[in-house]
């Protein structure tokens, strides 16, 4: 025998004495894949079926339950089974079948990347496994998932929209598309976070996002509220909500979601390329509902929607495939805007609406600014109002008329400890008296709103007025500051002394990063921004007439852009911010919109549906966010010959404000 053959035996017996090395263990991450997803699940006990009122295990594949899933979080999804049910963590430790979404039928998935998924109770952090010998809380144990049909439909919006649209820039890099300059997306969580009944997306999607509130029911705080505001009905308020909204959305339900993200989709799809949402806060407002879910402090509102708006992107992104994916994206910068219009998404921006800018009311520091714009800029905002309808540390605001003058004159005495002080003037001004000779001064009288003792009832000239107040030498700071940094300087809002001094603060420095996005400004304002190079966009009005008082959307275009350099110009909808949206036109020139229509970008678009509701823009006008696709492509229209230079400038709109928002920040 050879010398190799002992040696080659005691290799044998060494390879056969050592363990071999352990398979790695497997690395679980967070599942972002099952969005939609309709499939059996099987572990190692056999597979998943519905039995006895729960769940079990079966060798049988034919006995195997039908499961669809919806994502509503990243990494998180509701499951429903075959008959609709919503699988949940029950307090007996087994999981069974119930009617409604809740945290215990919240599923936080993992996955190894190889096939195998874990599933557990977001609401107990308990496993989805085995219990007793059935489905229960235990050890998250691992399941595979295969493909099936039949499973229970998911509740959804779809958008309406079909067909290829054209790219988001052109071949020289230029955005196409419209901008909607002014909208509160998240309202939900403005003013306390209960004045407002519903929210722009929920986990448990529109079932739970769009339910009727009972304080706004009728006669409820909500309803008299809203009548107070928008002048709606508060004794015939249903409140039904998802799915049959017998009562809203409307175009003037003003405390009720009017932007749930599949409209705000369907606009995107249609041609819109930038959201500039805007943060919204006013404590006088707050201080009105006597429930809430936040402070009434105007900078812990802003914190508050702040994270809501990221919330948003997230679980957007959730029902695209995992982060990153979704077609709703911030954008803090302007490259950002134009690298997410290149991949054919909608570029979100972010401003800031408060009445009590960084928590100063009548007085202001240097620091307090300083401070206050670090904060703004870390979550991303890149515009603010320094005056919103009340005098405040930085300047002196325009004045409302009307009855909402009435309320918002008696927030500025509570605000400030004093009422708008106006004197009549020639030229620009800030409104007709807005006090006297209203009908409901009588309002006013002591003892009713629980207003200060030995308050005097102002009076005011009759004829255009005034505000007396203008920019502050803190609020000159606060300009200062903020052309340093490239921000956009939203002017709406400020009496016409304010306005003026900061646009000759603005001219003195050749900055053009000067805005009025929804028709809060005089038209003699509004030119000198166009002159400085800024931007201007209008309240999204009905196109022609609508019986509503309002200045139809093509009149204000032609006022503000006759005679001045506009290659772009915006829309404000200032959707969800206590203003009405369009209501139905009187006599439309063109005729009624039709459907399905062709949308400005090549899209087709046919009616949205909410539920068992169908929207019409002829009847409805724009109740909820998704009809701006039917009101952009019915206000070409209506524009008659000016119909093109319309429809140019409106989907030039993105790329000039984007342009301008460059130019402030080189």
């Amino acid at each position: 025998m050879s010398w190799l053959a002992p040696r080659a035996a005691l290799a044998a017996l060494v390879l056969l004495t050592v363990p071999a090395p352990a398979r790695a263990a497997a690395t679980w991450s967070p599942d972002y894949g099952l969005d939609n997803a309709c499939v059996t699940l099987r572990a190692a006990d056999g597979h998943l079926t519905k039995n006895n009122g729960g769940y079990g295990f079966s060798a049988n594949p034919a006995a195997a339950e039908r499961f669809s899933f919806d994502a509503t979080a990243l990494g998180r999804y509701t499951i429903r089974d075959a008959a609709g049910a919503y699988p949940y963590q029950s307090v007996l430790g087994f999981v069974l079948p119930g009617q409604t979404y809740g945290d215990r039928a919240d599923w936080t998935a993992t996955t190894d990347g190889g096939g195998h998924h874990r599933f557990t109770s977001t609401g107990t952090g308990q496993g989805l496994g085995a219990f007793l010998g059935r489905v229960g809380a235990g050890t998250a144990i691992s399941w595979t998932a295969t493909p099936a049909t039949g499973c229970a439909p998911i509740n959804d919006i779809a958008t309406g929209v079909t067909g290829t649209a054209a790219p988001g820039v052109d071949a020289n890099g230029r955005l196409v598309g419209w901008i909607d300059g002014h909208a509160h997306v998240t309202a939900a969580d403005a003013f306390g976070g209960d004045l407002h009944c519903g929210d722009a997306f929920a986990a448990g999607g529109p079932e739970v996002a769009l339910k009727g509130c009972a304080s706004h029911a009728t006669l409820g705080i909500g309803a008299l509220l809203e009548a107070i505001i928008a002048g709606t009905d508060p004794i015939d308020s249903r409140e039904d909500g998802w799915p049959t909204f017998g009562d809203w959305p409307q175009h003037d339900s003003l405390l009720h979601e009017q932007s749930y993200f599949r409209g705000i989709e369907r606009s995107w799809r249609s041609g819109q390329r930038v959201l500039n949402t805007l943060l919204v806060a006013n404590r006088v407002i707050c201080g009105l509902y006597p429930t809430r879910d936040t402070s009434c402090d105007e900078m812990e509102q802003i914190r508050a929607q702040s994270a809501y708006l990221r919330s948003m992107q997230d679980y957007v992104d959730a029902q695209s495939g995992g982060p990153g994916r979704g077609w709703f994206r911030l954008a803090t910068t302007p490259e950002q805007v134009r690298a997410i219009a290149a991949q054919g998404k909608l570029a979100v921006t972010i401003g800031v609406e408060s009445s009590e800018l960084f928590g100063c009311n009548v007085s202001c520091t240097t620091a307090a600014v300083d401070a206050g714009l670090d904060e703004l800029a870390a979550m991303g905002v890149s515009g603010l109002y320094p005056v919103h309808k009340f005098d405040n540390a930085f300047g002196g605001t325009r004045f409302d008329s009307g009855a909402t003058g009435v309320a918002i004159n008696i927030g500025n005495l509570l605000t400030t400890g004093h009422w708008w002080q106006a004197e009549s003037c020639t030229g620009p001004s800030d409104n007709e008296q807005p006090l006297v000779s209203d009908e409901l001064a009588d309002l006013l009288r002591l003892g009713e709103l629980g207003l200060p003792a030995g308050t005097i009832l102002p009076v005011y000239p009759s004829g255009p007025i005034c505000n007396t107040h203008g920019l502050t030498p803190i609020g000159a700071y606060l300009i200062a500051r903020m052309m340093d940094r490239g921000m956009i300087i939203h002017i709406d809002h400020m009496g016409v002394r304010t306005a003026s001094a900061v646009l000759d603060q603005a001219e003195a420095a050749g900055y053009p990063g000067v805005v009025s996005v929804h028709s809060w400004s005089d038209p003699a304002i509004i030119h000198r921004i166009l002159d400085l190079g800024g931007f201007a966009a209008g309240y999204a009005h009905a196109a022609t007439d609508a019986g509503d008082g309002e200045a139809p959307f093509l009149d204000e275009w032609r006022t503000n852009t006759q005679g001045h350099p506009v290659s772009g110009y915006g829309v404000g909808s200032d959707v969800n911010g206590l203003g009405p949206q369009a209501p139905p036109q009187l006599n439309p020139p063109a005729g009624p919109q039709t459907y399905p229509f062709t949308a400005p970008n090549g899209t087709t678009v046919d009616r949205q549906v909410f539920g068992t509701r169908t929207f019409d823009l002829n009847t409805d006008g724009v109740a909820q966010y998704g009809l701006y696709a039917d009101w952009v492509t019915d206000l070409i229209r209506q524009a008659g010959p000016d119909g093109a230079l319309l429809k140019n400038q409106l989907m030039n709109g993105a790329e000039v404000y984007t342009a301008m928002w460059e130019a402030a920040r080189a």
